[in-house]
């Protein structure tokens, strides 16, 4: 058991930053958001002398249009989720090799659904505009109080619950998709959620190696921290009771699994009362998934 200061800590971690960010360029897939948008599906809308968005233009049922939605809003707060990891891990340091390479990954996520959706006509872009503008100013835990009491393995472990969440929640969404076009988009951007996963969940094993005790508590504090995908989203409750279904109890239980299995967490031993208990907690929740 080790307890080491913050800066301490994260110079620990450093330690690791090549190897797993080699790994992770071997693991990751370049794909160009481009590619995978049915352009000659478009048409101008009103501003530009076309017509403008109305109901009948969408053949997307509500249910996926709601989840799309939900998920591109998701990917829209990356502002935030990089402010987090830049908090502890600053970008215009070797940290680069993860907070830029990952929020440079993350960000084509909603460049391509945001072109799906208006390229295709499946939902008013108009509407989807302004719940950007507010979701975003919103910001994800973007408040002193929200953030006073994150420590960087609580950030690691926050955004390696995060990824492995987005996982689960587009597999129940390709589950309802017609469209093979956006089924293939699915598919791309759950390729990269599953890579980056495991690249923060990589910082959590060298984590048990630098300091388990915070390493331990910090996965348990983050799978309690889960929130639906789409609660935070202003005036969305009649939307998500369309994709209720695609979190329930088991959905932190099947991220636990995910991490337990990856940092080998029940091989880990020697830690405090505290942590002890805390592993316990994740390794119950493992075993429900």
């Amino acid at each position: 058991m080790s307890i080491l200061e913050t800066d301490d800590l994260v110079i620990a971690l450093e330690k690791a930053l090549p190897e797993l960010s080699e790994e992770h360029q071997v693991d990751a897939t370049a794909w160009n958001p481009h590619d995978w948008v049915p352009w000659d599906l478009g048409r101008n809308y009103a501003f530009l002398g076309g017509k403008d968005w109305e109901p009948s233009d969408s053949d997307t049922s509500a249910e996926v249009r709601a989840a799309v939605l939900a998920l591109l809003l998701l990917k829209d707060n990356l502002p935030s989720y990089h402010r987090l990891l830049a908090m502890y891990f600053p970008a215009f340091s070797d940290w680069r090799q993860l907070v830029g390479v990952w929020t440079a990954e993350d960000n084509r996520h909603a460049i391509v659904l945001r072109d799906w959706l208006v390229v295709t006509r499946s939902l008013d872009p108009v509407d989807a505009e302004n719940r950007r503008r507010i979701h975003v100013v919103a910001g994800y835990r973007q408040t002193e109080d929200a953030i006073a009491d994150l420590r960087p393995m609580d950030v690691l472990a926050l955004l390696a619950v995060h990824e492995f969440q987005t996982v689960g929640f587009i597999a129940k969404l390709q589950e309802a998709t017609a469209d093979d076009v956006l089924s293939q988009i699915l598919t791309k951007i759950s390729n990269d959620d599953e890579a980056q996963a495991r690249y923060f969940a990589g910082f959590l094993g060298a984590g048990l190696v630098a300091d388990q005790d915070a390493t331990v508590k910090a996965i348990d504090w983050a799978l309690n921290h889960i929130d639906t995908i789409g609660a935070d989203i202003a005036d969305y409750d009649e939307q998500r009771k369309l994709f209720a279904s695609y979190e329930d109890e088991s959905t932190r239980g099947v991220i636990a699994k995910a991490i337990v299995d990856q940092v080998k967490l029940e091989s880990i031993d020697g830690l405090s009362d505290e942590a002890d208990a805390a592993k316990k907690r994740i390794l119950e929740l493992a075993a429900k998934a």
